[in-house]
This record gives C-alpha cells, structure tokens and sequence, in this order.
C-alpha cells in the first residue's frame, strides 16, 4: 500500500521536475518533523525511533531551522 502512494508521489515529483536531492532534503525534513511532533519535541526519543544519534538529530533540526529563518528574512526582503 505504502509503495503505491509513493510511486504516485514520485511520479508528481517527476512531473513537476523536482530534483533528487531536493525530494530527499524536503522527504527527511518532514519525516523528522512528524517523529519529532509524534514524541513531543523529545529529541532522544525521537533519535533513537529515527535509528539516529541525538546529536546528529540536534544538528538537523538546528540547520532547518536556520534554512527557515533564511526564508523568512529573504521574504521580508522582497515585499518590502
């Protein structure tokens, strides 16, 4: 069931022409989110479900969270 929704996906992704790297980046972004939400924030819990260290966990989030303040900014910047 799990391959048929995936292959769905993918196919999309290859209409919309997005890149490999970029499908991977977005796909461990939201899987981490989701586990993270899942275990209450809990970053050992939430490594350990993953099959990752906490501190290669720490550094993951603390780098989307850096990729978003970038976004932000670059928006304000463009509507004002």
């Amino acid at each position: 069931m799990i391959r048929n929704r995936l292959e769905t996906l993918i196919d999309e992704m290859l209409d919309g022409q997005i890149l490999l790297d970029e499908a991977i980046s977005e796909f461990e972004k939201l899987y981490i989110q989701k586990a993270l939400a899942k275990h209450k924030q809990h970053l050992s819990k939430t490594a350990a479900i993953l099959g990752i260290h906490r501190n290669t966990l720490s550094k993951r989030v603390a780098a989307y969270e850096k990729q978003q303040k970038l976004k932000v900014r670059a928006a304000k910047r463009a509507s004002g």
